[in-house]
């Protein structure tokens, strides 16, 4: 398996991890809608929370968080839009990044866990 997803699936890991001692329920994990995947779908406070999760080994070109093109918002806005419709979720929705930057390959980490941190609709 390539670096960048050991990189995904260990941050993955970590992003659950935090989301739950910090109070959130975890309700799916890699969910996917046509071309969108979106990596941890959360509750808390009756809130439904679609969370990307970006994981680097090194910030030389930029934070993980910066990695999160428009197309990419999009398809997680499509697939945020299927899953409230079949969940019948009428509260607030919304749209969470949780970005870690490894340090000393797996062994260190810093997370940045950004709410609401973009919105399309």
């Amino acid at each position: 398996m390539a670096t960048h997803n050991d990189d995904g699936k260990k941050g993955e890991a970590i992003a659950k991890a935090f989301l739950e001692a910090n109070g959130y329920e975890i309700l799916d994990e890699n969910w996917t809608f046509r071309k969108a995947e979106v990596d941890i779908i959360a509750y808390i406070n009756k809130t439904i929370v679609f969370v990307e999760v970006k994981a680097r080994s090194g910030n030389y070109y930029g934070n993980p968080e910066e990695f999160i093109s428009d197309k990419k918002q999009q398809l997680l806005a499509q697939a945020a839009e299927e899953y409230v419709h079949i969940m019948s979720h009428k509260y607030e929705i919304r749209f969470d990044v949780i970005a870690i930057l490894f340090k000393k390959g797996f062994e260190k980490y810093e997370i940045n866990h950004i709410e609401d941190a973009f919105w399309n609709y």
